[in-house]
């Protein structure tokens, strides 16, 4: 139906965004991962699904496909409803539900608020045999470069004396937006922010 919106951002919260694309104004649901993306941004380009039912027609906005992707193979299952799926998608990014699927780690899908034993049981179950290999080693390799820099610029930025938590949270930001960085480059942007 909708595959993606490009306009002006009219107003936007944590839970949804209202777009100006050439004079509609439309109101697009997200995830907190795309909220923390989009809202220092002006002009938007996301990723939609129209989700249909008798009586109603909503919108769901996402930063980029894989989030997308992970939302729809995620409402395809049997009692995870739009709303289910992007309250995982806002505590869990794609890549770590995947990860969460590959190793069987029921206890890291229950962390989301409102899923319980047997939906964190059916989501793996459900969705083991649509992660492919090529996505498997993916999601390792990222974690693993993610991690080992996220802990190097941690411990160097932290024997700086600059507290802890505000540190962990610049670098997570960081490397949302943009995963290649070095190590350098990294220390020198969470130095800017604090």
């Amino acid at each position: 139906m909708i595959s993606f919106l490009r306009g002006n951002k009219v107003e936007i919260d944590p839970a949804k965004v209202i777009m100006d694309v050439n004079g509609v104004g439309y109101k697009v649901n997200i995830s907190l991962r795309t909220f923390s993306k989009i809202k220092g941004l002006d002009d938007l380009y996301i990723y939609t699904h129209l989700h249909v039912k008798e009586d109603a027609h909503t919108l769901y906005g996402f930063y980029n496909k894989m989030e997308r992707k992970t939302f729809l193979d995620l409402v395809s299952i049997s009692g995870v409803g739009p709303s289910t799926a992007v309250m995982i998608l806002s505590s869990l990014s794609a890549d770590e539900l995947k990860l969460a699927i590959i190793d069987s780690d029921v206890n890291k899908i229950k962390s989301v608020k409102g899923i319980g034993q047997k939906t964190a049981e059916r989501i793996i179950l459900e969705l083991k045999d649509k992660i492919s290999i090529d996505d498997i080693e993916n999601v390792k390799l990222s974690q693993n470069i993610g991690n080992t820099i996220r802990g190097e610029a941690l411990s160097a930025l932290s024997s700086l004396g600059i507290s802890k938590n505000v540190v962990e949270r610049h670098i997570d930001s960081i490397i949302d937006k943009n995963n290649d960085i070095n190590l350098e480059d990294l220390i020198k942007e969470v130095l800017k922010r604090s």
